[in-house]
């Protein structure tokens, strides 16, 4: 970064853009301005044009099958995952998910649970892992199964596959949340199962805030999650029947779509895997780097190159909150403090009551920036909770 800072909040948003996408969004706003599918003149249809290749882009990069339609935008996974929860969910019906979920999934779930949904939580364990025995009995009679791909505290990867198997054989759907791991980690909705997924584009797929999206397989309706003007069909009082007008009311986020589309480009053209196996080295060294400093305690384990690149720590007789802050003013190491928006899963660390210190790599993370964090980490360590002048 210019300002000379070691960011390491990737989990967070990746602050840090490929300089295509920043261009993207200025070149939008320049060149074309107009809002997409709210015109016939030229500007509008370019417009559409670049919501067009950016669902088809995002397809491409999931694998999902079928009509691009079926993957309708959304200001973020939360809103994505309300709209699937939500959409297919009535009282009477069980859905099952783990204490891996983020709030974006617990808080809508508890929501449906007072309305009379059935909520089945699966136990999860320190080391990021699932009883298929627990799943096996869960799954009984469920409408759902909601999946966190990747978890942002631990930073475990959930056996998709063998869990969405698990959840056809027992006429349930899956709803995966891949907030942390799309851009990160490959996803094939195809290979995984999938029905529904939900991502948001700030973080791993490099694009701005207010972005993200979700998919529907062929043969699930959803009902709109939103009601307002599309664009098309402005005499009918209802919504469109189909998609991706369904469930886009409103002016769509054109300059932001248009950075989503530079950050996904980007993405097929370096790869994913490519990705994934040079976070996961980097991880590797932090990890290694800081198990050895006194004082620090990992309270994430080193998953390999199924994990997501996320070291959680904390360090003896320094509040979590003053040792980031620490990092910031004294070292230029930018990181997240607290429970991540996770209870759950900071609660199977044992520090759901003091939260802890989350370091998280992305795409521009370096050795360099990864060693002079850990130096950083190790001088605070050294100081315990006093303060420097």
């Amino acid at each position: 970064m210019t300002d000379d800072v070691i960011y390491l909040d990737y989990a967070a948003t990746s602050a840090v853009r490929p300089d295509t996408v920043t261009e993207a969004v200025a070149r939008y706003l320049r060149d074309v301005g107009a809002t997409p599918g709210r015109a016939g003149h030229r500007r509008a249809v370019d417009a559409g044009r670049i919501v067009l290749r950016c669902r088809r882009k995002l397809a491409q990069l999931f694998n999902a099958p079928g009509d691009p339609g079926r993957l309708t935008f959304h200001l973020n996974a939360t809103q994505a995952l309300n709209t699937a929860l939500f959409g297919l969910l009535r009282p009477g019906d069980r859905v099952v998910r783990t204490e891996y979920d983020h709030n974006a999934v617990r808080r809508p779930v508890l929501a449906l649970k007072q309305r009379g949904v059935q909520a089945v939580v699966i136990e999860g364990d320190v080391h990021g892992g699932l009883s298929m025995f627990e799943v096996e009995h869960a799954l009984k009679g469920a409408r759902l199964l909601v999946i966190t791909h990747a978890n942002n505290v631990i930073g475990n990867v959930l056996p998709v596959a063998d869990l969405a198997r698990m959840a056809h054989e027992a006429g349930a759907l899956v709803l995966m949340d891949a907030a942390q791991s799309a851009g990160h980690l490959p996803i094939d909705v195809e290979r995984m199962g999938i029905d529904l997924l939900a991502f948001t584009g700030h973080k791993g797929l490099l694009g701005p805030q207010g972005t993200g999206g979700l998919w529907v397989r062929e043969g699930i309706e959803l009902p709109p999650a939103f009601f307002g003007g599309t664009g098309g069909d402005s005499d009918s009082p209802d919504m469109p029947d189909t998609l991706p007008d369904r469930l886009e009311a409103g002016s769509m986020n054109g300059p932001g779509i248009a950075g989503l589309l530079a950050g996904v480009e980007w993405l097929l053209e370096h790869g994913v895997d490519a990705v994934h196996r040079r976070e996961t080295r980097l991880k590797q060294r932090l990890w290694e780097a800081l198990y050895d400093v006194p004082g620090v305690v990992m309270q994430s384990p080193m998953h390999g190159a199924d994990g997501a690149g996320i070291v959680m720590i904390t360090i003896d007789e320094i509040d979590p909150a003053e040792a980031a802050l620490r990092l910031d003013r004294e070292f230029g190491v930018l990181v997240r403090a607290g429970l991540h928006c996770a209870p759950e899963s900071h609660t199977l660390l044992g520090t759901g009551a003091t939260g802890a210190i989350r370091l998280s790599l992305g795409w521009a993370t370096t050795a360099e920036d990864v060693d002079r964090a850990a130096a950083a980490v190790a001088r605070i360590a050294e100081t315990k909770g006093s303060r420097r002048g």
